[in-house]
């Protein structure tokens, strides 16, 4: 399952779903011959038993029939973390990130028959790899998000970016529909849409070999109904291509967008220019069944024990997340955080080689394959990164530029732990804190939270609204125990009551995520903080299996309770 809904009519798209052939390879050692292994696609390879701890390279081969002369294109939603794939024998496409998609270029002239796919995937940790390293998280190995096949016009549809707006109470959108022309001649082509009961043209234009071209258009949809959390309204764009004259469309591509606006007024953050406060989670993708390689069923689950404790919105810590479950929060009204991947550099870890490149390459990727869900509000970067010294507040300033170029339409944040030393709090719409009282300083957390505020107003945030990104504590689950003593399910839901009970007062706060939603796995010796007990992080309101702890009730009795602003 590509997507939770069909995104193509004309064009043919196959998932390539199931048992591939497998083998991990020493660095430099050739690619194999033979396979002695089938894992699941998509899936981590730590969950078979012969590789719980593998960290290295692997190969991934699976044959594929083709019945007729065609063009190809291979999509991947996510391979952990770096990719180079072979069509052939022939590379046709590469990538570094786990958490962003990407596909091959178009390969002409596939004659009919059966042809061999391999996907070389590299896990391993290792100087040029800045975004993955060893982490307060687990980095898992292999292609852990689906792969589809496209038979592809060579002149096709990349992408659509659509941005809502509203105007004299009416709902609208600028439509840019992206044309790429991976052919050998110069093209004219056009773009019929078809959006919420409404159809329009947009101009005819040229595009040239290697190329793409952007072709824009504005549309009123009269009949739109906006999207809210308490009303997910969605839709689907329908976007078909003509080249050069012809009758009949060459391609198409579906995207599913609502219609809402995010602003940032007052102090307060809006939903269709109506107040809201954000109540909810840090989220992993991590599950002891299945590791990072989540499949709809568990998607769900997430959800649904994420909106019974009463949460309207998800923090994808720390890295852009799986768009199926994206399409979920489309679809349940979940407002999200989507983050790049970035987590915990120091100065000296920012500032090496290529380490801004692949954050750059990142934020690109994340948001323009993200753009139109309606659920994403927030875009967030860099979590407790070097934001405390002018060496990092310039590579701070450069990806929210950024990103501020590719989509305008959303404020920026990101969760800083550096207090009043922050040096960045000007540059982002949302000042957001990462703060533990109770759990790593016994601080009351009523009184930092004003020392909060006020760090954010003398530092450049001043009339900003204010989230408090992170807060916890660890629980492990079924140790109970009277005595209240750190580690127990008491002890973490006192600290969790004591922040929502402290934040419930505070008007000046717009969203609050509790670290964290369910226990994840930890890469073991991380060496730059602590030692993990059982190599898990242990501050999940439900275990990693979603088993709930006492916590949980205490989340559910303020965030589904009236409790001051809270409730707004």
């Amino acid at each position: 399952m590509l997507r939770l809904f069909t995104t193509n009519q004309i064009r043919k798209v196959t998932e390539i779903e199931g048992d591939w052939d497998f083998s991990p390879v020493q660095p430099e050692e050739p690619i194999p011959q033979t396979y002695s292994y089938r894992l699941p696609v998509p899936g981590c390879w730590e969950m078979h038993p012969a590789f719980r701890t593998y960290r290295g390279k692997g190969v991934y081969r699976r044959f594929i029939e083709i019945a007729e002369h065609a063009s190809l294109r291979f999509n991947f939603k996510g391979i952990s973390h770096t990719a180079v794939i072979l069509f052939d024998g022939v590379e046709v496409g590469s990538h570094y990130n786990a958490y962003t998609p990407f596909h091959t270029r178009v390969i002409h002239d596939v004659v009919p028959g059966r042809h061999e796919l391999i996907v070389l995937v590299d896990n391993s940790f290792h100087e040029e790899s800045k975004l993955h390293f060893a982490n307060d998280y687990f980095t898992y190995g292999g292609m852990i998000r689906p792969v589809g096949m496209e038979i592809i016009s060579p002149i096709y549809i990349e992408r659509i970016q659509f941005t809502p707006y509203l105007r004299d109470s009416i709902w609208g959108g600028e439509v840019v529909v992206h044309v790429a022309n991976s052919s050998g001649a110069v093209a004219s082509v056009s773009v019929a849409i078809n959006l919420a009961g409404a159809q329009m043209e947009l101009q005819e234009c040229s595009v040239v070999t290697g190329a793409t071209v952007a072709v824009r258009g504005r549309i009123a949809c009269a009949d739109a109904k906006p999207w809210s959390h308490e009303a997910p309204h969605l839709y689907l764009l329908d976007a078909k291509l003509y080249v050069d004259g012809a009758a009949d469309p060459s391609d198409d591509l579906i995207e599913r967008v609502g219609f809402r606006t995010v602003t940032t007024n007052s102090g307060r953050i809006q939903i269709n220019g109506e107040d809201i406060v954000l109540k909810g989670f840090n989220r992993h993708e991590d599950h002891p069944m299945v590791g990072a390689a989540f499949p709809y069923s568990l998607m769900v689950q997430d959800m649904e024990l994420m909106i019974e404790a009463g949460s309207n919105a998800v923090r994808t810590s720390h890295y852009p997340n799986d768009e199926r479950f994206l399409d979920l929060c489309d679809e349940r009204g979940i407002l999200v955080w989507e983050e790049n991947h970035a987590r915990g550099f120091q100065l000296d870890h920012m500032l090496s080689p290529g380490c801004q490149e692949q954050c750059l390459a990142c934020n690109e990727e994340m948001v323009l394959s993200h753009y139109n869900h309606p659920s994403i509000i927030i875009w967030g970067i860099l979590n407790e990164c070097a934001s405390d010294t002018p060496e990092g507040r310039e590579l701070y300033k450069e990806q929210l530029t950024q990103i501020r170029h590719l989509d305008n339409s959303r404020p920026l944040t990101y969760a800083t732990h550096h207090r009043e030393k922050d040096l960045c709090l000007d540059l982002v719409d949302i000042v957001s804190y990462n703060l533990y009282p109770g759990w790593y300083t016994n601080e009351d957390p009523s009184t930092l939270c004003d020392q909060a505020r006020g760090w954010a107003d003398q530092g450049g945030g001043l009339g900003k609204p204010m989230i408090m990104s992170e807060f916890g504590g660890d629980g492990y689950y079924g140790l109970r125990d009277a005595t209240r003593v750190r580690g127990t399910e008491e002890r973490q839901a006192d600290i969790i009551e004591s922040n929502l009970a402290a934040y419930a007062q505070k008007s000046y706060i717009n969203g609050m995520f509790i670290w964290q939603f369910s226990d994840c796995r930890v890469v073991e010796d991380t060496g730059w903080l602590l030692s993990r007990a059982g190599t898990q992080n242990s501050k999940g309101i439900v275990d990693r299996y979603r088993r709930p702890k006492m916590a949980f009730e205490v989340v559910k009795k303020y965030f589904r309770g009236s409790h001051s602003s809270i409730s707004v």
